[in-house]
């Protein structure tokens, strides 16, 4: 526990600092493009246009509720978006910067904090987008939407968690950043993004699926926005997912502490 609250602390402290990196990084990124941040909006935008043809017309992918489904894959692939991003890029986030930051008095355990929010811009871009379709569709904005708010903390909580995890491992385990990304791409169709899990698998199957933690927060944004249901409505799903977070974040704390002063030497 010791570990995790020195983390924590460092978060913290070095809030201004996160937020002045992530700006930078955002900037060097696109600087040599001509449209620059544009392609933050542009790619998701692009990949939204597929999935919607391949699946919403190709394959005739109905939501399982009363939304339309193009609002209800929003509602999922946009936080999929960002949590994506942000596990695959927060994974080697400590080792693209050992190199650097390791002859310095430097918080390395805020690097995958600064991809958290380098990606925030995108994905707030998006949820306008996203609010502005609903807004056009008549949606009824209902007092469930308030716990939107809800969902992001637990969503920044998981990342923070399992990046902090991702990115000590792979410093010293580089194999297992090549398996995260084999991972990531499985976890897209068996999260349900572009399709109803519970109305195309058996109940079992959909449980078994539903262990996956970025479930629960897709789900939940979708709950949110379309379905009318909280998330107290599900207290021992939600305890599992508060667990799994807090284990990652203990577990992820503490191998960070004790080999951060010799992450160099894996290199």
């Amino acid at each position: 526990m010791k570990q995790v609250m020195e983390v924590i602390k460092e978060q913290i402290k070095n809030l201004p600092m996160i937020f002045r990196i992530a700006r930078y990084e955002d900037k060097a990124t696109y600087q040599s493009h001509y449209l620059g941040l544009a392609w933050q909006i542009l790619n998701p935008l692009i990949q939204i246009a597929i999935y919607y043809f391949v699946f919403g017309f190709g394959m005739n992918a109905k939501s399982g509720s009363d939304a339309s489904y193009i609002e209800w894959m929003l509602a999922g692939i946009i936080p999929w978006f960002f949590i994506s991003a942000v596990i695959l890029q927060g994974a080697n986030s400590i080792y693209n910067k050992i190199g650097m930051v390791s002859k310095m008095n430097f918080p390395m355990s805020i690097l995958p904090n600064i991809t958290i929010v380098s990606n925030l811009t995108s994905y707030f871009t998006m949820m306008v987008i996203l609010l502005g379709l609903l807004a056009l569709n008549g949606t009824p904005v209902t007092i469930y939407w308030g716990q939107y708010l809800y969902y992001f903390v637990a969503m920044i909580a998981f990342l923070f968690s399992v990046t902090l995890f991702n990115a000590t491992i792979s410093v010293l385990v580089r194999d297992y950043y090549i398996m995260l990304q084999s991972v990531m791409r499985v976890l897209f169709y068996v999260t349900g993004i572009v399709w109803n899990l519970e109305t195309m698998l058996p109940q079992w199957l959909v449980h078994l699926l539903k262990l996956n933690p970025i479930y629960y927060v897709v789900n939940g944004f979708r709950e949110t926005f379309l379905m009318n249901r909280g998330f107290w409505e599900s207290p021992s799903y939600t305890m599992y997912f508060w667990l799994i977070t807090l284990t990652l974040l203990f577990v992820g704390a503490t191998l960070h502490m004790k080999f951060r002063e010799r992450f160099v030497d894996y290199l």
